[in-house]
Protein backbone atom coordinates (compact mmCIF):
# COMPACT_ATOMS: atom_id res chain seq x y z
CA UNK A 1 0.00 0.00 0.00
CA UNK A 2 1.29 3.48 -0.89
CA UNK A 3 1.49 5.83 2.08
CA UNK A 4 -0.04 9.31 1.93
CA UNK A 5 3.45 10.86 2.03
CA UNK A 6 4.71 8.78 -0.92
CA UNK A 7 1.55 9.54 -2.88
CA UNK A 8 2.02 13.28 -2.37
CA UNK A 9 5.66 13.04 -3.44
CA UNK A 10 4.70 11.08 -6.56
CA UNK A 11 1.97 13.55 -7.47
CA UNK A 12 4.30 16.47 -6.86
CA UNK A 13 6.99 14.95 -9.07
CA UNK A 14 4.44 14.36 -11.80
CA UNK A 15 3.20 17.93 -11.60
CA UNK A 16 6.76 19.22 -11.66
CA UNK A 17 7.57 17.09 -14.72
CA UNK A 18 4.46 18.33 -16.46
CA UNK A 19 5.34 21.92 -15.56
CA UNK A 20 8.89 21.55 -16.87
CA UNK A 21 7.57 20.03 -20.10
CA UNK A 22 5.17 22.95 -20.53
CA UNK A 23 7.93 25.47 -19.89
CA UNK A 24 10.29 23.68 -22.31
CA UNK A 25 7.60 23.70 -25.00
CA UNK A 26 6.79 27.35 -24.39
CA UNK A 27 10.44 28.33 -24.65
CA UNK A 28 11.20 26.31 -27.78
CA UNK A 29 12.87 28.46 -30.40
CA UNK A 30 11.83 27.48 -33.92
CA UNK A 31 14.51 28.09 -36.53
CA UNK A 32 13.07 29.36 -39.82
CA UNK A 33 15.44 29.59 -42.76
CA UNK A 34 14.80 32.21 -45.46
CA UNK A 35 16.31 31.70 -48.91
CA UNK A 36 15.41 34.77 -50.95
CA UNK A 37 16.57 36.03 -54.34
CA UNK A 38 16.07 39.72 -53.56
CA UNK A 39 16.73 41.97 -50.54
CA UNK A 40 15.34 41.46 -47.03
CA UNK A 41 13.49 44.79 -47.29
CA UNK A 42 11.37 43.62 -50.27
CA UNK A 43 7.71 44.48 -49.40
CA UNK A 44 6.31 41.03 -50.17
CA UNK A 45 8.83 39.43 -47.80
CA UNK A 46 7.72 41.87 -45.14
CA UNK A 47 4.18 40.54 -45.67
CA UNK A 48 5.54 37.07 -44.82
CA UNK A 49 7.18 38.33 -41.61
CA UNK A 50 4.05 40.27 -40.62
CA UNK A 51 1.92 37.15 -40.98
CA UNK A 52 4.35 35.13 -38.86
CA UNK A 53 4.03 37.78 -36.14
CA UNK A 54 0.23 37.68 -36.42
CA UNK A 55 0.42 33.91 -35.90
CA UNK A 56 2.34 34.46 -32.67
CA UNK A 57 5.97 34.05 -33.75
CA UNK A 58 8.15 36.70 -32.15
CA UNK A 59 11.80 36.81 -33.19
CA UNK A 60 14.04 36.29 -30.17
CA UNK A 61 11.25 34.72 -28.13
CA UNK A 62 9.95 31.67 -29.97
CA UNK A 63 11.45 31.97 -33.45
CA UNK A 64 14.89 32.63 -34.89
CA UNK A 65 15.06 33.85 -38.49
CA UNK A 66 18.12 32.49 -40.31
CA UNK A 67 18.14 34.56 -43.48
CA UNK A 68 20.13 34.36 -46.69
CA UNK A 69 19.32 37.17 -49.14
CA UNK A 70 20.93 37.07 -52.60
CA UNK A 71 19.95 40.70 -53.43
CA UNK A 72 19.67 39.90 -57.11
CA UNK A 73 22.78 37.71 -57.35
CA UNK A 74 20.96 34.49 -58.19
CA UNK A 75 24.21 32.55 -58.52
CA UNK A 76 24.58 32.78 -54.72
CA UNK A 77 21.40 30.79 -54.00
CA UNK A 78 22.99 27.28 -54.10
CA UNK A 79 25.71 28.32 -51.65
CA UNK A 80 23.18 29.98 -49.37
CA UNK A 81 20.92 26.91 -49.48
CA UNK A 82 23.82 24.69 -48.40
CA UNK A 83 24.50 27.04 -45.49
CA UNK A 84 20.87 26.90 -44.34
CA UNK A 85 20.88 23.10 -44.48
CA UNK A 86 24.04 23.08 -42.34
CA UNK A 87 22.31 25.38 -39.85
CA UNK A 88 19.74 22.60 -39.32
CA UNK A 89 16.77 24.94 -39.51
CA UNK A 90 13.30 23.51 -38.89
CA UNK A 91 11.92 24.73 -42.22
CA UNK A 92 13.18 26.68 -45.23
CA UNK A 93 11.04 29.34 -46.88
CA UNK A 94 12.30 29.52 -50.47
CA UNK A 95 9.80 31.69 -52.32
CA UNK A 96 10.74 31.38 -56.00
CA UNK A 97 11.58 28.59 -58.44
CA UNK A 98 15.29 29.42 -58.34
CA UNK A 99 15.38 29.35 -54.55
CA UNK A 100 13.42 26.10 -54.30
CA UNK A 101 15.69 24.47 -56.86
CA UNK A 102 18.73 25.43 -54.78
CA UNK A 103 17.13 24.34 -51.49
CA UNK A 104 16.04 21.03 -53.00
CA UNK A 105 19.62 20.26 -54.01
CA UNK A 106 20.85 21.11 -50.51
CA UNK A 107 18.41 18.96 -48.50
CA UNK A 108 15.90 16.17 -48.96
CA UNK A 109 14.77 16.15 -45.34
CA UNK A 110 14.23 19.75 -44.17
CA UNK A 111 10.71 20.95 -45.13
CA UNK A 112 10.70 23.59 -47.87
CA UNK A 113 7.84 26.05 -48.41
CA UNK A 114 7.46 28.16 -51.57
CA UNK A 115 5.13 31.06 -52.38
CA UNK A 116 5.42 32.09 -56.03
CA UNK A 117 6.52 29.00 -57.97
CA UNK A 118 4.87 29.12 -61.38
CA UNK A 119 4.73 25.40 -62.13
CA UNK A 120 5.63 23.19 -59.11
CA UNK A 121 4.68 19.92 -60.85
CA UNK A 122 6.45 20.76 -64.12
CA UNK A 123 9.50 21.92 -62.16
CA UNK A 124 9.65 18.52 -60.46
CA UNK A 125 9.21 19.92 -56.95
CA UNK A 126 6.03 17.98 -56.16
CA UNK A 127 4.44 14.78 -57.44
CA UNK A 128 1.02 16.40 -57.66
CA UNK A 129 -0.73 19.48 -56.30
CA UNK A 130 -3.02 17.41 -54.09
CA UNK A 131 -0.27 15.24 -52.60
CA UNK A 132 3.18 16.79 -52.97
CA UNK A 133 4.82 13.58 -51.76
CA UNK A 134 8.19 14.94 -50.59
CA UNK A 135 9.64 17.66 -48.41
CA UNK A 136 8.36 20.55 -50.57
CA UNK A 137 4.99 22.32 -50.68
CA UNK A 138 3.53 25.82 -50.74
CA UNK A 139 1.63 28.28 -52.93
CA UNK A 140 1.78 28.41 -56.72
CA UNK A 141 1.51 31.70 -58.61
CA UNK A 142 0.21 29.79 -61.71
CA UNK A 143 1.99 32.34 -63.89
CA UNK A 144 2.48 29.69 -66.57
CA UNK A 145 -1.28 29.39 -66.98
CA UNK A 146 -1.75 33.18 -66.79
CA UNK A 147 0.78 33.94 -69.54
CA UNK A 148 -1.78 33.44 -72.31
CA UNK A 149 -4.35 35.56 -70.46
CA UNK A 150 -1.91 38.46 -70.26
CA UNK A 151 -1.31 38.31 -73.98
CA UNK A 152 -5.08 38.39 -74.55
CA UNK A 153 -5.35 41.49 -72.35
CA UNK A 154 -2.56 43.14 -74.34
CA UNK A 155 -4.44 42.37 -77.57
CA UNK A 156 -7.69 43.71 -76.13
CA UNK A 157 -5.99 46.94 -75.10
CA UNK A 158 -4.23 47.35 -78.43
CA UNK A 159 -6.16 45.45 -81.14
CA UNK A 160 -3.62 46.40 -83.82
CA UNK A 161 -0.63 45.02 -81.93
CA UNK A 162 0.95 42.14 -83.81
CA UNK A 163 4.69 42.17 -83.03
CA UNK A 164 5.39 41.51 -79.35
CA UNK A 165 8.84 41.66 -77.79
CA UNK A 166 9.00 39.12 -74.95
CA UNK A 167 11.52 39.92 -72.23
CA UNK A 168 12.97 36.73 -70.76
CA UNK A 169 15.78 35.61 -68.45
CA UNK A 170 17.83 32.42 -68.24
CA UNK A 171 15.77 30.88 -65.43
CA UNK A 172 13.96 27.52 -65.29
CA UNK A 173 10.48 29.02 -64.84
CA UNK A 174 10.71 31.01 -68.08
CA UNK A 175 10.47 28.21 -70.68
CA UNK A 176 6.99 26.93 -69.64
CA UNK A 177 5.61 30.49 -69.70
CA UNK A 178 7.22 31.22 -73.05
CA UNK A 179 5.62 28.09 -74.48
CA UNK A 180 2.18 29.35 -73.42
CA UNK A 181 2.88 32.79 -74.91
CA UNK A 182 3.94 31.24 -78.22
CA UNK A 183 0.78 29.14 -78.41
CA UNK A 184 -1.45 32.11 -77.57
CA UNK A 185 0.38 34.32 -80.07
CA UNK A 186 -0.46 31.92 -82.90
CA UNK A 187 -4.15 31.99 -82.00
CA UNK A 188 -4.14 35.80 -81.75
CA UNK A 189 -2.25 36.33 -85.00
CA UNK A 190 0.84 37.76 -83.30
CA UNK A 191 4.56 37.34 -83.90
CA UNK A 192 6.97 37.31 -80.98
CA UNK A 193 10.65 38.10 -80.51
CA UNK A 194 12.52 37.15 -77.34
CA UNK A 195 15.22 39.32 -75.83
CA UNK A 196 16.68 40.30 -72.47
CA UNK A 197 17.09 43.55 -70.57
CA UNK A 198 19.29 42.68 -67.60
CA UNK A 199 20.92 46.05 -67.07
CA UNK A 200 21.16 49.60 -68.33
CA UNK A 201 23.89 48.48 -70.71
CA UNK A 202 21.22 46.52 -72.61
CA UNK A 203 19.15 49.65 -73.39
CA UNK A 204 20.89 50.67 -76.62
CA UNK A 205 21.08 47.12 -77.94
CA UNK A 206 17.45 46.52 -76.98
CA UNK A 207 16.31 49.76 -78.63
CA UNK A 208 18.00 48.88 -81.91
CA UNK A 209 16.70 45.32 -81.89
CA UNK A 210 13.09 46.23 -81.15
CA UNK A 211 13.06 49.13 -83.61
CA UNK A 212 14.59 47.08 -86.42
CA UNK A 213 12.08 44.30 -85.76
CA UNK A 214 9.28 46.90 -85.56
CA UNK A 215 7.97 45.71 -82.20
CA UNK A 216 4.74 47.40 -81.15
CA UNK A 217 4.41 46.09 -77.56
CA UNK A 218 6.30 44.31 -74.79
CA UNK A 219 5.43 41.23 -72.73
CA UNK A 220 7.51 40.68 -69.58
CA UNK A 221 7.76 37.04 -68.50
CA UNK A 222 7.59 36.42 -64.76
CA UNK A 223 11.00 35.56 -63.31
CA UNK A 224 13.14 36.51 -60.33
CA UNK A 225 15.57 38.38 -62.56
CA UNK A 226 12.87 40.45 -64.26
CA UNK A 227 11.16 41.18 -60.95
CA UNK A 228 14.40 42.40 -59.39
CA UNK A 229 14.95 44.64 -62.45
CA UNK A 230 11.33 45.85 -62.62
CA UNK A 231 12.17 49.57 -62.31
CA UNK A 232 14.82 49.22 -64.99
CA UNK A 233 12.45 47.37 -67.33
CA UNK A 234 9.68 49.94 -66.81
CA UNK A 235 12.20 52.66 -67.62
CA UNK A 236 13.27 50.79 -70.76
CA UNK A 237 9.66 50.48 -71.96
CA UNK A 238 9.11 54.20 -71.30
CA UNK A 239 12.22 55.21 -73.22
CA UNK A 240 11.32 53.11 -76.25
CA UNK A 241 7.69 54.31 -75.83
CA UNK A 242 6.03 50.91 -76.07
CA UNK A 243 3.14 49.57 -73.98
CA UNK A 244 4.09 46.62 -71.77
CA UNK A 245 2.24 44.08 -69.66
CA UNK A 246 3.67 42.46 -66.53
CA UNK A 247 2.93 39.57 -64.15
CA UNK A 248 2.60 41.37 -60.83
CA UNK A 249 1.48 44.68 -59.38
CA UNK A 250 4.98 45.66 -58.20
CA UNK A 251 5.83 46.36 -61.85
CA UNK A 252 2.93 48.78 -62.21
CA UNK A 253 3.97 50.40 -58.95
CA UNK A 254 7.47 50.82 -60.41
CA UNK A 255 6.14 52.61 -63.49
CA UNK A 256 4.97 49.70 -65.65
CA UNK A 257 1.82 50.28 -67.70
CA UNK A 258 -0.34 47.30 -66.72
CA UNK A 259 -0.06 44.10 -64.71
CA UNK A 260 -2.27 41.06 -64.28
CA UNK A 261 -1.71 38.27 -61.79
CA UNK A 262 -2.14 37.05 -58.24
CA UNK A 263 -1.57 39.34 -55.28
CA UNK A 264 1.97 38.36 -54.32
CA UNK A 265 1.70 39.84 -50.82
CA UNK A 266 -1.21 37.48 -50.18
CA UNK A 267 0.76 34.50 -51.53
CA UNK A 268 3.59 35.31 -49.11
CA UNK A 269 1.12 35.55 -46.23
CA UNK A 270 -0.31 32.15 -47.14
CA UNK A 271 3.23 30.73 -47.24
CA UNK A 272 3.75 31.96 -43.66
CA UNK A 273 0.65 29.99 -42.68
CA UNK A 274 2.18 26.87 -44.27
CA UNK A 275 5.36 27.42 -42.24
CA UNK A 276 3.19 27.66 -39.12
CA UNK A 277 1.46 24.36 -39.94
CA UNK A 278 4.78 22.59 -40.47
CA UNK A 279 6.24 23.95 -37.23
CA UNK A 280 3.17 22.53 -35.48
CA UNK A 281 3.78 19.07 -36.92
CA UNK A 282 2.19 18.96 -40.38
CA UNK A 283 4.14 17.07 -43.04
CA UNK A 284 4.83 18.89 -46.33
CA UNK A 285 4.17 15.67 -48.25
CA UNK A 286 0.56 15.83 -47.07
CA UNK A 287 -0.04 19.59 -47.41
CA UNK A 288 -1.66 20.25 -50.81
CA UNK A 289 -0.15 22.98 -52.97
CA UNK A 290 -2.52 25.96 -53.04
CA UNK A 291 -3.35 28.01 -56.11
CA UNK A 292 -4.70 31.57 -56.11
CA UNK A 293 -8.30 32.12 -57.14
CA UNK A 294 -8.30 35.93 -57.25
CA UNK A 295 -6.23 37.99 -59.66
CA UNK A 296 -5.50 41.70 -59.87
CA UNK A 297 -5.58 43.95 -62.92
CA UNK A 298 -3.55 47.07 -62.13
CA UNK A 299 -3.19 50.05 -64.47
CA UNK A 300 -0.70 52.91 -64.14
CA UNK A 301 -2.53 55.89 -65.66
CA UNK A 302 0.46 58.16 -65.16
CA UNK A 303 2.47 55.90 -67.47
CA UNK A 304 -0.42 55.69 -69.94
CA UNK A 305 -0.58 59.48 -70.16
CA UNK A 306 3.19 59.75 -70.59
CA UNK A 307 3.00 57.30 -73.50
CA UNK A 308 -0.06 59.02 -75.00
CA UNK A 309 -2.12 55.86 -74.58
CA UNK A 310 -5.88 55.77 -74.05
CA UNK A 311 -6.90 52.76 -72.00
CA UNK A 312 -10.12 51.19 -73.35
CA UNK A 313 -13.11 51.55 -71.05
CA UNK A 314 -13.60 47.76 -71.20
CA UNK A 315 -10.23 47.41 -69.45
CA UNK A 316 -10.66 50.30 -67.02
CA UNK A 317 -13.93 48.99 -65.60
CA UNK A 318 -12.23 45.66 -64.80
CA UNK A 319 -9.23 47.23 -63.09
CA UNK A 320 -8.80 46.35 -59.42
CA UNK A 321 -6.45 49.28 -58.93
CA UNK A 322 -5.67 52.39 -60.95
CA UNK A 323 -2.47 54.28 -60.16
CA UNK A 324 -2.93 57.98 -60.90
Amino acid sequence: MISRRKLLIALGAGALGSSLTTVAWAQKIHRVGILFAAAKTTPRLQAFFQELRRLGYIEGQNVAIVGRFAEGKLELLPEFATELAAEKVDVIFASSTNAVQAARQATASIPIVFSVVSDPVGSGFVTSLGRPGGNITGISSINRELAAKRLQILKEMFPKTSRVAVLITDEPQVAPQLEQVQQAAKLLGMDILTTQVLGRDDFERGHKLLRSWRADSIFVVDSAGNSINRKLIAEFAAQIRLPAIYAESDYAGAGGLISYGANFDELFRRAAQYVDKILKGAKPAELPVEQPTKFELVINMKTAKALGITIPQSILVRADKVIE
